[in-house]
């Protein structure tokens, strides 16, 4: 059984005209899409700005509301759960933002965001406890312990992003959707955090949804990519096939767009 099934999943936006608000049509942000995820991997779900892929990300952790479809975690169909029973899977479910500033709230300490989740997710835990455990993810992330007392406008973008991962890893989820984790980040940066993502995978043994719009990104972290055009996925294969055996025009279109060098 995957880790987590996609079945004809669709989310649909509806617009609204006129001086009564009428519902004259829909956005389809997203448009009937299955996929799979077998544990332990890394699905790349790549796509231009507008395309739906972070929509799907949303709407897999419930913070999009899904038109139609199912989402299965182990076979358990999570959309229709009222929000008591689904809480037990947003613990296993994260989500690693694209904007490593705006989704990390600047009023609070690095100890207070990360430990936050722990608070709402084992209330049994003190405040040592807390501490101690947000001291164990400063170091998984590559920061030092002593950082957490900073706040966010402290740290460089690279490190902020390090912080979202941290809070990601807080409540020891098995599967993360990656948001365009580091579509905001120098090129340089970019390779730390996808070998930090990477190492974290073999460490913990995590399961990544991994959104980008960048071909080049998704090749190093990807065991199979989804490639998806106007709500819909277009092409789905291994990463080499992908890159050595493109199918689709669209795909063909990513692949040229990939800066060549030397």
């Amino acid at each position: 059984m995957p880790l987590l099934e996609v079945r004809n999943l669709k989310v649909y936006f509806p617009i609204r005209t006129g001086v009564f608000r009428r519902h004259t049509d829909d956005v389809k942000a997203v448009d009937d899409v299955s996929f799979s995820i077998e544990r332990g991997t890394t699905v790349g779900l790549v796509g231009e700005s507008g395309s739906g892929k972070t929509t799907i990300g949303r709407a897999l952790l419930k913070l999009n509301p899904a038109t139609a479809g199912e989402v299965l975690y182990e076979g358990h169909d999570v959309l229709p759960m009222h929000e008591d029973l689904f809480r037990p899977y947003r613990r296993r479910m994260q989500m690693i933002f694209q904007d490593p500033f705006g989704s990390l709230n600047p009023r609070l300490s690095i100890f207070q965001i990360v430990g936050e989740a722990l608070e709402i997710h084992f209330s049994s835990m003190t405040r040592e406890d807390r501490r101690a455990r947000v001291a164990e993810l400063m170091k998984q992330v590559g920061l030092k312990p002593e950082m957490m007392e900073r706040y966010p406008h402290e740290f460089s973008g690279g490190q902020r992003q390090r912080i979202g991962i941290a809070r990601a890893l807080a409540v020891k989820p098995e599967f993360i959707v990656c948001d365009e984790p580091v579509s905001a980040l120098d090129v340089s940066v970019q390779a730390q955090i996808v070998n930090l993502l990477q190492d974290l995978q073999d460490e913990l043994g995590l399961t990544y949804l991994f959104i980008a719009h960048d071909l080049a990104v998704v090749e190093h972290i990807s065991d199979q990519v989804l490639v998806m055009y106007h709500g819909k996925i277009v092409e789905s294969a291994s990463a080499e096939d992908i890159y050595e055996r493109p199918q689709h025009d669209y795909t063909r279109k990513l692949l040229a767009a990939v800066p060549k060098f030397g």
